[in-house]
């Protein structure tokens, strides 16, 4: 495969978190550079937060194990230990089944960029630390539901 051409990989903006977690992650977009790549047993994806933006909810993966590397800029990673701040260079490994959720933030004035790797489990569940939400993802879909199990129709 020849070198990837990072102008022509798609930007991914949005998410699939149910209203109103979705428009929390206005300011979050994505590269997919695993896709563009064609890898297909692990995930590659270069995140960028603009100013004030969040990568996501605070959650944690029972299957997949999740790398991160700060390639530009500066953000906080949010875990139940606190706030650390993060810098090019600096990376975090959360470990599949890990229950400490984390996410980022962008507390400066500038873009900040990250790498993200992670397994591609075909079934994975995540579980959001702050709020009543778990998400299961299989055969291509993903279902919303509550911690305990039961159908998520909005928050509590």
């Amino acid at each position: 495969m020849p070198k990837l051409d990072l102008t022509k990989v798609p930007v991914k903006s949005g998410s699939i978190y149910p209203s109103p977690y979705a428009e929390m992650m206005a300011g979050r977009s994505s590269l997919r550079l695993g896709d563009a790549g064609g890898l297909t047993q692990f995930g590659v994806n270069l995140v960028m937060l603009e100013p004030g933006a969040v990568s996501s909810l605070r959650h944690w993966h029972l299957n997949e194990d999740e790398f991160v590397m700060v390639t530009e800029g500066e953000c906080v990673m949010v875990q139940d230990e606190g706030e650390t701040v993060m810098r090019p260079g600096d990376c975090a490994a959360f470990p599949a089944g890990s229950t400490n959720g984390h996410h980022f933030l962008n507390r400066t004035d500038k873009v900040a960029k990250f790498l993200v790797v992670g397994t591609k489990a075909k079934t994975e569940v995540a579980t959001y630390s702050d709020v009543d939400l778990k998400v299961e993802i299989g055969g291509g879909k993903a279902r919303f539901t509550y911690k305990d199990g039961t159908d998520w129709t909005g928050p509590r």
